[in-house]
């Protein structure tokens, strides 16, 4: 939810939601990273779409040759940039992941980790287009979503966050079944398996899942190459 992310969760609030993770959501944060570097050739240019305070993109460098981060937050975008100075290669912009201001085929990787998808509140359908649009042909779009067994994990932690008043209080009533719901308005779910593939066949592309560190399951969609026409005789 964009707003939330903007008006409350952002910035060194965000930060410290992220260093009070108990263990085992550190391990599935690292687990995250470490996936997406090793789907990232040297020399790429690599997109966030969510880019927070810069977590995850600056982690990116050197082995990609520039990554930009988007968001939502400029005051999560201005404590990304404090992060990264002197880091060379790494941009951060304000930009919505459903209306990106970049020209087709820029990018050759697109990455929104982190259960994102979900997070943004954003039209699925619109971001998995507009990610696509940027990617450049055979290039790919990486996504990733929580899997149900981590489930007690993912709840301690959001419980840890509200403990610190970082967001509201849990709604035991609505909270469940993948989803949680706080009381000042913060809900975020998951996207299970078949909710993945139906996405992808939408657009009309093959998403390969991968769960990883049985935290996190990815999709990995590659963008076709341009297939070149015989001239005519």
């Amino acid at each position: 939810m964009a707003s939330y992310y903007s008006s409350r969760l952002f910035g060194r609030r965000l930060e410290r939601c992220y260093e009070l993770a108990p263990p085992s959501v550190k391990r599935y944060l690292r687990s995250e990273i470490d996936h997406v570097k090793n789907r990232i050739d040297p020399g790429d240019e690599v997109l966030e779409l969510g880019c927070g305070y810069g977590r995850v993109a600056i982690e990116l460098l050197p082995l990609a040759e520039r990554v930009v981060g988007i968001d939502v937050s400029r005051e999560s975008l201005s404590l990304a940039k404090e992060k990264a100075r002197g880091v060379k290669g790494c941009e951060f912009l304000h930009m919505d992941a459903t209306d990106l201001r970049f020209p087709d085929d820029t990018f050759d990787a697109v990455i929104c980790v982190q259960n994102g998808i979900c997070a943004f509140a954003a039209d699925r359908d619109a971001l998995l287009q507009e990610a696509l649009r940027v990617v450049r042909p055979g290039g790919r779009f990486l996504f990733s979503t929580y899997t149900d067994r981590f489930w007690p994990n993912r709840l301690a932690w959001f419980e840890a966050q509200a403990a610190e008043r970082l967001i509201g209080a849990i709604d035991r009533v609505a909270t469940g079944d993948g989803r949680i719901v706080c009381t000042d308005g913060f809900s975020a779910t998951r996207l299970l398996p078949d909710e993945m593939c139906a996405l992808c066949e939408r657009a009309g592309v093959e998403g390969k899942l991968t769960e990883v560190d049985g935290s996190s399951l990815f999709c990995e969609v590659r963008k076709r190459r341009n297939v070149s026409r015989p001239a005519a005789k």
